[in-house]
C-alpha cells in the first residue's frame, strides 16, 4: 500500500541512513524528483524531459506549458504507468503455473507435444521443430515437469519481474520477457543435439536477470547484489547436470541487448529504438532456426 509522509516531512531526512522513496518508505533509492527534490524508487519515477519527477508532482503538474498528455505518468522506459505494476508478470505466473497442473493431469503425453527437440525423436517417432512444429520454441517456454523447477524459475518471476515491469511498461516487459525465451530455445535448437528435449522459463527469467542489471546500472543503484546473483545463477548453469546452459545463455544475451535499448533509447527516437532492436532479436531467432533447419534437412 502507498504511504504519504506527514506533511512537510521528508522520510529520507534520517542522520546516517540512506535515503528511501517518500511514497514507501522501506525502499532505498538514490532516486529524486527534479521537481519537489523527494527521493523516489523506480516505481515512482516518472520519465521527464530532464531526470524523473514523482507521481505528485506530475499529476499536479501546472505552469509547465505543456499539452496535458506530456504529464501523463511514464516509466523509465517510456511505457504507461499502470495502476498494477505486476499484472502482466501474474498473467505470465499463472499460465506456467496452469500448463504445470496440466501436465500432472494428463502425463508425458503433454509434454511430448510442447517440449522443445530439434527433430524426429526416437524411439517414438515424435516430430520437432526441424520438421516444422516451431511453435515447440515458445510451448517449452511455459512447460515445467518437476516441482522444484518451476518453484525456482517462478520465484525467478515474481522477484525480477516484477520491478521491470513497473521500471518499462507492460509492453515492453512482455517484450523482453518472450524475446529472451525465444531466444533461449532458438540458441537450444541451434547447439544441443537434435534429440536433445529442452523445457522451462529459465531462458526468458536469465532474460529478465540480465535487463535488471542493465537497470540497475541505470538508475546507479548498488550492483553487487545483483551481478552476485548473476554468478551464482551462471555457476549452477555450467556445473549442474541436466541443464540446458544453451537457454540459459541465449536469454541472458538477448535481455542485456534488448533492456540496453529500452533504457538508453534516445527519448525522440525511443520507440525506433525499443521495437527496432526486438524486431532485430526476433529476426535474429528466426535466422538461427532457418538456419539449423536447413543444417538437418
Amino acid at each position: 500500500m502507498d504511504q504519504q509522509p506527514p506533511a512537510g516531512q521528508d522520510p529520507s531526512a534520517v542522520s546516517d541512513s540512506p535515503p528511501t522513496c517518500y511514497r514507501h518508505p522501506g525502499r532505498e533509492t538514490g532516486i529524486r524528483c527534479t521537481r519537489c527534490e523527494r527521493p523516489i524508487c523506480t516505481e515512482c519515477m516518472v520519465d521527464a524531459s530532464v531526470g524523473f519527477q514523482c507521481p505528485d508532482c506530475v499529476r499536479g503538474g501546472s505552469g509547465t506549458g505543456h499539452h496535458p498528455a506530456a504529464n501523463q505518468p511514464r516509466t523509465v522506459a517510456g511505457g504507461t504507468v499502470a495502476a498494477d505494476p505486476r499484472l502482466v508478470t501474474k498473467i505470465l505466473l499463472g499460465i506456467n503455473v496452469a500448463v504445470f497442473i496440466a501436465v500432472l493431469a494428463v502425463g508425458d503425453r503433454l509434454l511430448d507435444d510442447l517440449l522443445l527437440f530439434g527433430r524426429a525423436y526416437a524411439p517414438d517417432g515424435l516430430e520437432g521443430v526441424a520438421e516444422g512444429q516451431w511453435y515447440r520454441l515458445l510451448t517449452s517456454m511455459f512447460l515445467h515437469q518437476e516441482v522444484w523447477h518451476i518453484a525456482f524459475n517462478m520465484l525467478g518471476l515474481w522477484w525480477l519481474g516484477g520491478p521491470l515491469e513497473a521500471a518499462l511498461g507492460r509492453a515492453r516487459y512482455l517484450a523482453l520477457y518472450l524475446l529472451s525465451g525465444l531466444a533461449g530455445s532458438a540458441l537450444t535448437y541451434l547447439i544441443a543435439a537434435p534429440q536433445q528435449a529442452s523445457l522451462g522459463a529459465s531462458g526468458s527469467i536469465f532474460g529478465l536477470l540480465g535487463a535488471t542489471v542493465i537497470l540497475m546500472r541505470r538508475m546507479n543503484y548498488d550492483m553487487r547484489p545483483v551481478l552476485a546473483l548473476l554468478a551464482l545463477n551462471l555457476l549452477f548453469t555450467f556445473t549442474w547436470g541436466g541443464i540446458a546452459w544453451e537457454a540459459h545463455v541465449g536469454g541472458l544475451v538477448a535481455g542485456i541487448l534488448i533492456a540496453i535499448a529500452m533504457v538508453h533509447a534516445p527519448r525522440e527516437r525511443r520507440n525506433l529504438v525499443q521495437y527496432g532492436t526486438c524486431a532485430l532479436v526476433l529476426v535474429a531467432v528466426i535466422g538461427i532456426v532457418l538456419a539449423r533447419t536447413a543444417a538437418l534437412s
